[in-house]
Parts: structure tokens; sequence; C-alpha cells
């Protein structure tokens, strides 16, 4: 479980929870909700949650300093 929550923290994801509605809303908007929305709308939040890491990673240096608690400076992921 600890491994989990390690990762729920890395990527935020609560901070996700927007992500489908503007998939859902930019589909409705152009007239084109449909069948596939569902699984348009889980890849944009697993592309979401891929960015989320890769900031982290990116800034892992800086985080060492001001965010030691995080998951990738902290060593827990």
């Amino acid at each position: 479980m600890g491994l989990l929550r390690d990762l729920v923290d890395l990527v935020r994801a609560p901070a996700a929870l927007s992500v489908p509605g503007d998939v859902v809303a930019g589909a409705a908007a152009a007239g084109t909700l449909g069948a596939r929305t569902p699984a348009l709308a889980g890849a944009s939040v697993c592309l979401y949650w891929a960015g989320m890491a890769g900031n982290d990673w990116a800034d892992r240096d800086l985080d060492a300093i001001e965010r030691p608690e995080r998951p990738i400076p902290s060593g827990r992921v």
C-alpha cells in the first residue's frame, strides 16, 4: 500500500479529476461525443500523470533542496 500511496503523491492524482471534464467538454463542443470519449479521457489522465512524474524527475535536484519530502528526492519512488 505504501508504494501505491507514493505513486499517487508523485502524480498528484487528485489534480487529474479535472482532465476528463476537459475532454468531454471539448468533444461536446466539437460535436464528437461518442463511444471513444471515455477512452480518450482515460488516455488524457495517463498523459497528465506522466507529465507530472516527468516534471518531478526534471526538478529532482531542486526538489531535493526545496521539497525533500516529495517522492523522488526522498527516495520513496
